[in-house]
């Protein structure tokens, strides 16, 4: 029988001490994770949960090392992140804008790499779901998105990492994430033997909105889902989605790792891979 597993991350803030004095105060994030993890128990997933301190890079990392152990052909993960998005200079060519894409951690921004890293440890034929309600989120995941001429388009109460602050923290821990992508070698899709989708907050080149109850993306997600009455696979919740969203946060739909139509066209954190087929 399919198993499911859930992990889902909200920082309301970060550690001041570790990003120069900056708190990272959002208000919704946590909101977000424990609305996510009641949607992934109600489903009958074995639902993880990270607010806020908990959520320390090295927890995150240990939680998705206990998903590859216990996941296994099949299996389905569900990763859900609400906090803020940064950016760090690309160390190993993999980034098309020689910038990767973070989730802003308590006490660390983590790289994409790391996460693509942990992707590819999962067994073959399991299925990755993962929804961002972060700023930068469009390619967090690692695929390649072929924005033209990218303008970046910022509004008031973003989760957006300050530019002053990723350029303070990086400069702070230069080694450190430097290393961390060296450790990581750039990106290839085929050394990812799981199936991945992803659908962001936002496009990288934007920003997601926070909330006083819910992040928007998250809110919208809600709204679209309607306690599991929503009709149809993942392009269709993304793309229902989107069109309830405004021109300056477009959520971004893209796969990873081994293709899957199958898993694409199943309802949404569907536990039973034969389960629902719907376009």
């Amino acid at each position: 029988m399919a198993k499911g597993r859930s992990l889902h991350i909200g920082l309301n803030g970060v550690d001041a001490s570790a990003y120069g004095g900056w708190d990272g105060k959002l208000t919704a994030c946590e909101a977000d994770a424990n609305d996510m993890a009641a949607i992934a128990d109600a489903l009958g997933y074995d639902a993880h949960k990270l607010l806020t301190a908990e959520a320390t890079s090295s927890a995150i990392l240990e939680e998705l090392a206990g998903a590859v152990t216990d996941l296994a052909d099949g299996d389905i993960f569900l990763l859900t992140y609400s906090g803020h998005g940064g950016q760090l200079p690309d160390q190993n060519g993999d980034e098309p804008d020689r910038m990767d894409e973070t989730w802003v951690s308590y006490d660390r921004q983590i790289v994409d790499d790391e996460l693509y890293a942990a992707f590819g440890t999962f067994a073959p034929g399991v299925r990755i779901a993962v929804l961002s309600d972060s700023c930068h989120s469009g390619t967090v995941a690692r695929a390649v998105l072929d924005l033209l001429e990218p303008t970046p388009v910022s509004v008031p109460g973003t989760k957006a990492m300050p530019t002053e602050v990723c350029e303070r923290d990086y400069q702070a821990r230069k080694a450190d994430y430097d290393q961390i992508q060296k450790n990581v070698k750039a990106f290839d899709q085929t050394d990812i033997g799981a199936s991945v989708i992803l659908i962001s907050g936002c496009q990288d080149n934007q920003t997601s909105a926070d909330g006083d109850r819910n992040g928007l993306f998250t809110q919208t997600f809600r709204q679209v889902w309607d306690d599991g009455a929503f009709k149809g696979g993942y392009k269709k919740l993304a793309k229902d989605i989107v069109a309830k969203m405004p021109p300056w946060q477009t959520p971004n739909y893209f796969t990873a790792g081994t293709p899957s139509p199958g898993f694409e066209r199943q309802h949404p954190f569907a536990i039973k891979a034969g389960r629902k087929i719907l376009v």
